[in-house]
């Protein structure tokens, strides 16, 4: 079983890629100008969420009718529906940075076939955020008091 989940993963990554390849969302000027609202906008983006949103709203509702997947034990749905500080300033953190570079981790990816230079930056960048992060994440998850009623994530 594990070899299949590991299969599946890796062609659904792929064709995820290629999505991204062939929509040009790989291009982080493509990005910057769907962000450039008032000037020159490119709709672009919008449909490809669009295009994505779709299928997804289908497959949520697939899901719900199914007693387990197909190639695991159980599904892997998130349980918090709640909003804390960590989850807002990632947020913050990862517009700006989609803003400013015009890449997030699934085009910076895809871009290492493409344009390996300006991805690898990227994504050398976006590993020793998420180490930092892990380094100072767990730091501030030892100080903070346990909130009561909340799962922690």
């Amino acid at each position: 079983m594990k070899l299949m989940q590991t299969l599946v993963a890796l062609c659904t990554g792929t064709l995820f890629g290629a999505g991204l390849a062939v929509s040009g969302m790989i291009d982080p000027l493509r990005v910057r100008g769907f962000l450039d609202l008032f000037g020159a906008w490119d709709p672009t983006l919008a449909f490809v969420m669009g295009g994505a949103i779709v299928p997804m709203a289908i497959a949520w509702q697939v899901q719900k009718r199914m007693k387990r997947p197909v190639f695991s034990a159980d599904f892997a749905l998130p349980t918090r529906r709640d909003f804390d500080w960590k989850l807002l300033t990632g947020a913050v953190l990862f517009g700006i940075g989609w803003g400013i570079t015009g890449l997030c981790p699934g085009p910076a990816i895809a871009g290492l076939a493409i344009s390996p230079v300006p991805a690898s930056i990227f994504v050398l960048a976006m590993l020793a955020g998420m180490l930092l992060q892990r380094v100072t994440g767990a730091r501030i998850s030892i100080n903070e008091p346990p909130q009561s009623g909340r799962s922690s994530s």
